[in-house]
């Protein structure tokens, strides 16, 4: 596949200078390796939320839902169990997915649905002028926060690791290379993938903010308990896997086994046949 047939005719409308631009850089570099190793685009479906991060769902020449503020967890899920051939990923802003949408990115990671959630991080509700998330730096002073704000912020992979994720790792828009292999693997990953990828908005941050703070895991932890040190000994700007889990079900298996709602549906009449068995039965 050309990476050009992922290129859409909508106007790029994001701020000149903003990490949102590398992050769809590489996912599109991921699609084409995706391709290679044999997960062809037309299986691929996204989703997206409402906020600066989902207009990448526009820039994307994939099949997917542009859903609502918060609610595209819960419509990627939908899809997944609809047709579990599928490689679902969905896109949330700190805002839309640890906030409006948090109950249902802790209910996907509980249940370990097969899916992939790249969350833009970027510390501000960018496209509604510049509110404070749940991933705000405690003192941060913006239009809603002029005197600083005063919450301590989440850590997502904190909540995600806790919550049931099986594959967890941090990302910088700044380090497209690693991002795009980090994507890979998350998509290739059977089970709950959470890449937090960390990112100027540039109207409220700089890059500066960001570069000379940049660091890698010096290893991916090995299990459970190290994950979790790791992830509360090593500071926001340290990126790599911080989980994997190979071993846990996936949500679908345990509902359906290996059927497939759409792929192995009964025929109608076998279907109304059985409902009228149940019926005369009662």
């Amino acid at each position: 596949m050309d990476i050009k047939e992922l290129d859409t005719s909508v106007e790029n409308t994001w701020c000149p200078g903003c990490g949102n631009f590398a992050i769809l850089t590489a996912v599109k570099k991921a699609m084409v390796k995706l391709e290679e190793k044999g997960i062809n685009k037309n299986n691929i479906v996204i989703s997206s939320g409402i906020g600066c991060h989902a207009k990448i769902f526009d820039y994307l020449n994939l099949s997917g839902v542009y859903s609502l503020h918060g609610r595209d967890i819960a419509t990627i899920q939908g899809i997944k169990i609809g047709n579990p051939d599928l490689k679902v990923i969905t896109f949330s802003g700190d805002g839309n997915g640890m906030g409006e949408g948090l109950a249902h990115t802790m209910f996907a990671a509980k249940r370990n649905m097969d899916m992939t959630m790249i969350l833009h991080h970027n510390d501000v509700y960018a496209l509604t002028t510049g509110q404070f998330t749940p991933l705000t730096e405690k003192g941060w002073k913006g239009p809603s926060t002029p005197r600083g704000s005063f919450e301590e912020p989440f850590n997502p992979l904190l909540l995600m690791i806790v919550a049931g994720a099986t594959f967890l790792a941090r990302c910088y828009s700044g380090e497209i290379t690693h991002l795009t292999d980090i994507i890979i693997q998350a998509v290739e990953h059977k089970g709950f993938s959470f890449i937090e990828v960390i990112q100027p908005a540039v109207s409220y941050h700089s890059w500066a903010e960001y570069k000379d703070k940049i660091e890698f895991l010096d290893k991916e932890p090995s299990n459970l308990e190290e994950a979790i040190l790791s992830i509360r000994n090593n500071h926001k700007f340290t990126l790599g896997v911080f989980y994997r889990n190979i071993e846990k079900h996936v949500y679908h298996e345990q509902l359906y086994g290996d059927h497939n709602p759409i792929t192995k549906k009964s025929l109608r009449e076998k279907r109304i046949k059985k409902i009228e068995e149940i019926i005369n039965r009662i």
